[in-house]
């Protein structure tokens, strides 16, 4: 009998190399890059104790604190941690049948986010003094804002643009590289004219044009924690925050024994 394997081989190789391009560019934005976004390593500056048992899911530093939303239901907080010790300074816990997750601070108040409850529960930063709380429509993981409107990721490739007195959408973008949309969008953060996204379960950072939703650059975060420090499943890469005076980074993660400070390098680990 004669193989066709081999012929069958080539023509899929073909396929590969004349179609798949062609789809690529055809769902691309006209201005977006037509190279594969560089990929960059990192540099581990400093490492810091962080709270072992806390499930983070929202990242901010101010004013020399951090502030941390931690989640799963029955052990959600809000947090003010001391970034040298990573003790903690104040904490409110969360009621129990909600699932808190991503964190921003705007204008003096904390944001605080929940999974599936269409909830975002607003907070003086300095007392944890409830004052409201804002209905949106869909899950909530990550927020941040832009110093005008605040930016939610809800698990797909979209992120949501609302303005801040009463979460009223006003645009989204649709998160792609090279035209192919990148989901799991989880823990975000705004740096210097790019939105950082964490991707959930994997050790990556995208770094996204607020304007377009190009990931331009990603930070390629392997190794920083080594696997037997992740003790659990959930162990993973889920939390950035960025200290806009001084310009340090800062990245941990769920159940993470460590927080880092790090400094992005040109190249992957």
């Amino acid at each position: 009998m004669t193989n066709f394997r081999p012929a069958l081989g080539r023509l899929l190789l073909l396929l590969t190399a004349t179609c798949v391009p062609l789809q690529l560019v055809a769902n691309r934005d006209p201005i977006a890059q037509v190279d594969a976004a560089p990929v960059y390593g990192y540099r581990v500056v400093n490492s810091f104790p962080h709270d072992v048992g806390a499930f983070t899911q929202g990242l901010v530093y101010r004013s020399g604190f951090l502030y941390e939303s931690t989640g799963l239901r029955g052990q959600s907080t809000l947090r003010q941690v001391e970034l040298e010790t990573g003790v903690v300074r104040q904490q409110r816990n969360i009621d129990p049948t909600y699932f808190a997750e991503g964190l921003t601070e705007w204008k003096g108040r904390l944001v605080q986010l929940t999974w599936q409850s269409h909830t975002a529960f607003v907070y003086d930063l300095n007392t944890f003094d409830p004052l409201g709380s804002l209905l949106y429509v869909g899950e909530g993981w990550g927020l941040t804002h832009d110093g005008q409107a605040l930016i939610l990721s809800d698990g797909t490739a979209v992120l949501r643009f609302l303005k801040p007195d009463g979460f009223r959408e006003t645009k989204r973008i649709q998160v792609t590289d090279r035209g192919v949309p990148v989901t799991a969008l989880n823990e975000l953060e705004y740096v210097r004219d790019r939105i950082y996204a964490n991707v959930w379960r994997s050790d990556r950072i995208a770094q996204i044009s607020p304007a377009s939703g190009n990931v331009v650059a990603w930070i390629d975060l392997r190794g920083i924690l080594p696997p037997t420090f992740r003790r659990d499943v959930e162990a993973v890469l889920n939390g950035i925050a960025y200290d806009d005076e001084t310009g340090r980074l800062f990245v941990t993660g769920k159940l993470w024994p460590l927080l880092f400070e790090i400094e992005i390098t040109s190249s992957s680990v």
